[in-house]
Formats: C-alpha cells, structure tokens, sequence
C-alpha cells in the first residue's frame, strides 16, 4: 500500500487517537502492517517491523487488555499509559510519516504524543466518573467500549485513512466535551466544605 502525504498524516492522526486508548494494540497492528507492506517507515522505525517487536507488542497488547477489564488493576495501569501512550503515538506516527526533515517530524511526533495524552486524559476522566457512581464496575464496559472504538479506528485507519482521520478528530471533540461534563457532574456530587 502507498499512501501520498495527506494520507501518511491522516493515518498518523487516525493511530495516534486509537494509541489513546489502546497504545500497545496500535503498535502491535501497526508492527504487523509493516509486516504486510501496508505502511514502510523510515530505517530509523524500521524496528517495528522486526519479529521480535511484533512478538513483545503482542505480549503487551494483550496484558493491556486483560489488565484494563480489572476494577483497581485498570487504575493502577492508567499512570503506566500516562506515559506509554503518548510514547506510543510518537513512535506511530514516526513510522507512518515520511517528513521532509528531522525537525518537521520530532514536531509532528510531539502533535501525536500529545493528541494520544488528550485521549487517554478524557477516557481517564470518564474511568473515575465511572469508579465513583458505579464503585468500578462500569469501567469494564468501558473498557470493552474502549477496546471496540480502537478496532473500529485501526480498521478505518488502514483502510480508509482519511475518513479514519475526519472521525477521530470529531470522536477527540466529544470525548474533550463529555471528559469536561464529567468533571462538572463530579465536582457537583462532592460535599462542599465551608472554610
């Protein structure tokens, strides 16, 4: 598969939303697209491609996962994926966009990061909506919402990039609105303390 640059950019985009939810999975998909022919990144990212990657990303995918389906387990993990998965965007979108220099791609790399720790903060918000008013026990139909949204996103995303692109960045917008609705519901339960 080859893509022109405004397909590169809206398949980087498309990851870097599902990396917000399920950064180990993307990369595992995206591992096993290089294996396929479908993305050729950089020698820099060519790693992702090597069978060793996709076998410790499947590893991680899958402990991913499972772990997310635990109420206490899947909060203990959001501080790993604070970190993880903004990493993992970068690293997508290094290996699916080929930049005319360095410094356009550590840019665009950093936009990823930073719209996969955007995603990740807002479907966070909503865990602990659900830990409060559920006691944890809706986040497991979180997760597997999650775990549908992200299948949904990388299969959009190879196939028809730029409609995966388009319905991300709208699906970042109402996760934005509804994280900062969540916040408000929230803050309106806590008992006010009088100082």
């Amino acid at each position: 598969m080859s893509l022109d640059p405004t397909a590169q950019y809206a398949l980087a985009y498309a990851l870097t939303t599902t990396a917000g939810l399920r950064g180990f999975l993307t990369l595992l998909v995206a591992s096993v697209a290089v294996h396929l022919g479908w993305i050729h990144p950089s020698a820099t990212f060519a790693w992702l491609g090597s069978d060793a990657a996709t076998i410790v990303l499947a590893v991680f995918a899958a402990l991913e996962m499972l772990a997310d389906k635990f109420p206490g387990v899947d909060h203990a993990m959001q501080a790993v994926y604070f970190v993880a998965r903004p990493v993992a965007a970068a690293i997508l979108v290094g290996a699916t966009v080929h930049a005319s220099n360095s410094a356009e791609l550590y840019a665009m790399m950093a936009a990823g990061g930073l719209n996969a720790l955007i995603v990740h903060g807002s479907a966070s918000t909503a865990r602990v909506a659900s830990t409060v008013t559920t006691a944890g026990l809706g986040n497991t139909a979180l997760s597997f919402l999650e775990d549908g949204v992200t299948a949904g996103g990388l299969f959009l995303a190879f196939f028809k990039p730029i409609v995966a692109a388009v319905i991300a960045l709208a699906f970042v917008v109402l996760l934005v609105i509804v994280a900062r609705g969540t916040v408000a519901r929230v803050r309106a339960l806590a008992p006010r303390r009088d100082r």
